[in-house]
Parts: C-alpha cells; structure tokens; sequence
C-alpha cells in the first residue's frame, strides 16, 4: 500500500514514517521544515535501508499538493503536519487556524480530486478541555480551552464532514495524549525548534547542558507528590498505533476516533527521578508559581483503542527515560 504522510520529517512524523517502511508500505512525505528536520529522513531511510519519498512542500500550496497525488497516486494519508504549541497558539490564534485548519481543508481538497478515501489525522487530547470526569474517553464533552486545541477540534469536526459527504470515505482519528521517547537505534527522536515547550525534552535538555534548569510549575495539586500529573506514551507505541488504525480502517465506524495513551498518569517529580535513574544525570529544578489553567491531572481511557486496534502500549516510563536519554546525549545539540 502507498502511504503519503504529512509532516514525516517531524517528531511523531519521522517515527511513523520508520514503522510504515519497516512494515513494508512504500511511503511517500511532505514537510514544509518548518518544526521538522531533513536529517531525520535521511536517518530513518539509513535505519530501515528504505526509500522514503520526501518532498519540501507546504500543504496548502494546493497546485503543488495536487501533482504530488498524481505522481505518487497515495491509496491512504497520513495527516501529522501542522503548529502545535499551546502558548505560541495563543500567542497567534490566526497562525493556528491558517495553518491547522487551512492545511487540513487543502489536503481534503487534493484527496477529494484524487480520490484518495482514507485519512488517519494525528489529533489531540487538547480537545476535552477541563475534565468533566477521568480518565478521558472518546465520549467526554470537547471544549478547548487554547487555539492549538480548538484547530484540532475544528479539523476533526471538517474531516468527519468530509467522510459523511461521499461514501466510501474513512476517517480515523487519534487523540493522543503525552508522546515521549526515541527510537531505539538513538538516531531520531524530538528536537524542538527554539526552548522546549514540553516536559520530556526540556528534561534531556537540562541533563546535557543545553538548558540551566527545569521550571516545575507548582507543588500544591491535588497528586501523589503535588506536582502535575499527565499521560506519557512512547513515541513508538504511538507510532505503531496509526499502523493498527490503517490496518482496521475497513472495520470501524467510517469516522472512528480513538485515545492514544497509556491510561495512566505520571507526576513531573516521578518523570524527574526515572530520567535521573535511566541517565545517571541529576537534574536541576525549581519550583515557580502554577500557570492559569494547569490541570492536576489527566490521564485516558485507551479501552476502545484497545479494543478496536487489537493493539496495547509495550512501554513504561523507564523504557521512554531510557530511550530519550539515549537519543540525547548521542545528539546533545540535536539533528
């Protein structure tokens, strides 16, 4: 099968694009480079012996996206591309919506002409918003509380608009939650553009020097040892995730949206101390005051993916430390 994938010299990108080759689809990418990095193609062909189509192509550049369907005739896509910081959403809103959502009405458009029927979208768990209750499943009430959120819920609510409207359209949707890790091989893995927004890479970055010290933002929530709890999945569960979606496409619903995640919740404070121990690094931090909207804790409910995928996270928190320190002290400045 012929796999075009958006955003593939991207962190979760790259990975996919690794796991689709190895699988044996043939696979096609675009990325316009601005969050990813050429090298991570060259390494994930490198790593698998592989040919990994790449073009450097902004997806709403419509003529060029067109021709690239035509050439490479995809059968399925896999849609990651697009801005992702929460802060830099607020920030830009515009940006986000131009982006997110415009990219995503762009690649609809070219599939439609191509007649290319199936789209696994790379969403998030930014759509619920405040919890109602926990853990999160795919029935809890969507309310965004940033613009990163809500360009995902908006892309989500216009592809399944795009499959109601002409059968036999599928869409597969993948709220994840927290991907962290590498690669085994420590040869790709995620380097953010600028400071880290993330927890996880923010961390290697401090073990290796590139950053002084982590700001952990409050002490005093209601968890295990009062700092914020999230949903950490390693990035090549995720990745071989959106293989069992393309797999099951034909039995789901023909818009199915699934959690993504481990289903349970790890503290900033216990990510810190399996780091320390995968790394044998002690990391620098201080707490500052909480941030307006931090939540406590959140944490999926992965049953339906579970169930419908056939698939199950291998990986615990030592294994993602374990890989992410591999990754970064083998590149400490990254690609």
């Amino acid at each position: 099968m012929r796999v075009l994938v958006t955003g593939g010299a991207g962190y979760i990108g790259s990975h996919t694009c690794l796991e689709l080759l190895e699988a044996g689809y043939e696979v096609f990418t675009l990325d316009n480079l601005d969050n990813g990095h050429i090298a991570a193609i060259e390494r994930v062909q490198h790593i698998t012996g592989c040919e990994l189509g790449f073009a450097q192509l902004d997806i709403r550049d419509e003529k060029k996206l067109k021709k690239v369907f035509a050439d490479f005739k995809p059968e399925a896509v896999m849609h990651f591309a697009g801005l992702k910081s929460v802060s830099q959403s607020v920030a830009e809103p515009l940006l986000y919506y131009d982006v997110n959502v415009g990219s995503t009405i762009s690649l609809l458009k070219a599939m439609s002409y191509a007649e290319c029927n199936n789209i696994v979208f790379s969403s998030s768990a930014t759509v619920y918003g405040l919890p109602k209750y926990l853990p999160y499943d795919e029935s809890h009430p969507t309310c965004p509380v940033n613009p990163y959120g809500r360009t995902k819920l908006f892309a989500e609510e216009i592809i399944n608009d795009w499959v109601i409207a002409q059968n036999p359209r599928i869409g597969t949707v993948l709220r994840y939650f927290n991907p962290v890790g590498a690669h085994f091989s420590g040869q790709i893995g995620e380097e953010p553009c600028g400071i880290p927004n993330n927890l996880m890479p923010f961390i290697a970055q401090v073990a290796v020097g590139r950053q002084d010290y982590l700001k952990i933002f409050g002490n005093n929530f209601d968890t295990l040892d009062g700092t914020g709890s999230r949903d950490y999945i390693h990035v090549v569960d995720l990745a071989k995730a959106h293989i069992k979606a393309l797999e099951s496409q034909f039995r789901l619903k023909p818009f199915q949206i699934l959690n993504i995640g481990r289903g349970k919740g790890i503290t900033v404070m216990e990510l810190i101390e399996a780091f320390e121990k995968a790394s044998g690094v002690s990391i620098k931090y201080k707490f500052v005051n909480s941030r307006e909207g931090d939540l406590p804790a959140f944490w999926a409910n992965t049953s339906l993916a579970e169930k419908e995928l056939n698939w199950s996270p291998r990986f615990d928190i030592n294994q993602m430390c374990k890989d992410t320190w591999y990754w970064q002290s083998n590149n400490i400045n990254g690609y």
